[in-house]
């Protein structure tokens, strides 16, 4: 969690208790030490949060603070809504939760009358057919690419035939109906992608693996706009 979103979580912390609270009841509710609490504590203060108490009194934030607002277009707010509904309705569970709360955090911040835009936009999305049942947690996947880990694989291809693979994730890709893993496989050398429902088990490595997600992100990209190229070149591009 960075520093912005454990002040804000402090922030919603503290407005849900209408009375003080002491510090280390704080502290264990944010899963923090008392020292980080005291210090961003002061950080909420110095940026104008009008938190009364103190080490060993307890602490209560004033009514009336608000972040700064938050300006959006219509279209902005619009896309907001429907991106997160998009997620709510074709994420795994927790991704779902994820877009709502977002959605939520925006809301609190926002004007009253782009609020309004917000709570009653008419953009819906359709529920879709369910994506196939993943064995392994989406999650464990998103947390391989977000600190460049390799991952070892067990992948069972379209025919049933399992393979081990050890791979270095980057991206995952979402469609109508599937999900897709976008990796470096070092079994082939290559770019592959892997559908989430077909990998049977997964392991994040310790091991990071030896080049930057954005560099293999650029260099996938490079392959997919040259094979494009000669499907073009060959006629065969639709």
């Amino acid at each position: 969690m960075s520093r912005s979103e454990r002040l804000l979580d402090l922030l919603n912390v503290l407005r849900r208790h209408r009375r003080p609270v002491s510090g280390r009841a704080l502290a264990e509710e944010m899963g923090i030490s008392l020292r980080t609490l005291y210090r961003d504590i002061a950080s909420l203060q110095a940026q104008g949060a009008t938190i009364e108490g103190e080490a060993g009194v307890g602490y209560v934030l004033k009514p009336g603070f608000l972040l700064p607002p938050l300006m959006f277009t219509p279209e902005e707010i619009e896309a907001l809504v429907l991106g997160s509904r998009w997620v709510a309705d074709r994420a795994d569970p927790r991704m779902r939760d994820a877009a709502l709360a977002a959605l939520g955090r925006i809301s609190a911040v926002l004007p009253s009358d782009l609020r309004e835009e917000m709570d009653t936009s008419a953009l819906l999305v359709v529920p879709g057919a369910p994506f196939p049942v993943d064995a392994v947690d989406p999650g464990l996947l998103r947390k391989a690419i977000r600190t460049e880990r390799r991952l070892r694989l067990c992948y069972r291809d379209e025919a049933g035939t399992a393979s081990e693979r050890l791979v270095w994730p980057f991206a995952l890709a979402f469609f109508d109906r599937v999900r897709l893993l976008i990796a470096w496989c070092e079994l082939r050398g290559d770019f592959r992608s892997f559908r989430t429902d077909r990998i049977v088990e997964a392991e994040v490595m310790e091991a990071r693996y030896p080049a930057r997600r954005q560099v293999l992100m650029k260099r996938w990209k490079e392959a997919h706009e040259r094979a494009h190229a000669r499907r073009h070149a060959d006629g065969n591009w639709q």
